[in-house]
């Protein structure tokens, strides 16, 4: 099948598979896995963090995050469209115990005075500001500038808040913008970023912060889980990731540019391109005269997997398990069930 619902669907490496037999493993409870040890020594470095460690999902160490930067009671400060919002099922506020404060922003590009308003005042009626979270790349397909998140940390500092960045396609963001991940991550105090989106890794995302943060943190995924014992085995599927997988993600991104020159030679297809800035192509179709569930179907019946619309848009996503020819075919085809 052409998979083209999202690239966490990507299969493990054949190096990968090689590496999670022959991997080296402990209790990591104990701190006993050496393949652990050495992948969150490989990411802290890698982010120019302090110290960084392995928690088995993106929203996950998100919200292991944000529980260990709030305390209960506080407001957090998120993007109108943010994963942490639309699609972590309320995690916040049934673990952390904090709400979320949404502000406009495109592509999490806050108004910085916007921002700086949002942020509460010292106020007896008010909840304390315990985190402002941005997310680079966007789940939107946009990636935000080094200049804004310069901008949203140097109002965050001047306030004394911590800024979190939901970095589950952190690597996808630096390929765009063409910049380490130590620059990206110089403005933000946590992060986290996902070896299952892109990376192939079948499990597994890092977070990432100060040392006194991490071993915070990592009460907090005991807590919430998340102490797992001979993890070594998907931790050294981690390591494959980081060491191989990273700089391949610019095909990913061409792979993009040729799906999206394709979609646009379809009748009735409107490419949005102002957020096409990775490995997603976002769609509307306009008068479509089969249901959307047929159109599924019929790309299912022809070999080709898609998800359904969000907000009446479609995504098609680019990643290792999709070639030029798979993407060309999927193209040919969608334009033949419109036409028929």
């Amino acid at each position: 099948m052409i998979d083209l619902r999202s690239d966490t669907v990507t299969q493990p490496t054949q190096a990968m598979r090689q590496a999670m037999f022959t991997a080296s493993v402990g209790d990591d409870v104990y701190d006993d896995d050496p393949t652990v040890k050495a992948l969150e020594e490989k990411a802290a470095k890698l982010v120019g963090k302090e110290a960084a460690l392995f928690v088995p999902s993106g929203t996950f160490g998100n919200q292991v995050c944000i529980l260990t930067h709030t305390k209960r009671g506080d407001e957090i400060i998120v993007s109108q469209d943010a994963h942490i919002l639309y699609h972590e099922v309320g995690a916040a506020a049934l673990i952390a115990g904090v709400q979320l404060r949404t502000i406009p922003a495109f592509g999490g590009r806050y108004d910085l005075k916007v921002l700086e308003k949002t942020i509460r005042e010292e106020d007896i009626h008010y909840p304390d500001t315990g985190l402002i979270c941005i997310e680079n790349a966007h789940g939107n397909g946009s990636v935000m500038p080094m200049s804004s998140m310069k901008g949203i940390y140097e109002v965050a500092k001047r306030k004394q808040v911590p800024v979190h960045l939901d970095g589950a396609r952190l690597f996808n963001a630096a390929t765009a913008l063409k910049v380490s991940l130590a620059e990206m991550s110089q403005y933000c105090d946590s992060l986290t970023f996902c070896l299952s989106k892109g990376l192939c890794a079948p499990v597994g995302s890092i977070i990432a912060g100060k040392k006194d943060f991490i071993e915070k943190a990592k009460r907090n995924r005991k807590l919430m889980g998340g102490g797992l014992r001979q993890v070594g085995f998907l931790a050294a599927a981690g390591m494959v990731a980081l060491d191989e997988m990273i700089d391949r993600l610019e095909v990913d991104h061409k792979n993009a540019q040729i799906l999206e020159d394709g979609l646009k030679s379809i009748p009735g297809i409107t490419v949005i391109e102002n957020r096409r800035d990775i490995n997603m192509v976002f769609f509307t179709i306009q008068d479509l005269k089969i249901e959307e569930s047929d159109l599924i179907n019929k790309m299912k019946e022809a070999g080709i997997l898609i998800n359904g619309t969000e907000d009446d848009e479609w995504r098609f996503v680019t990643h290792h398990g999709v070639d030029q020819k798979d993407l060309e075919f999927a193209v040919e085809t969608l334009k033949t069930i419109l036409s028929s």
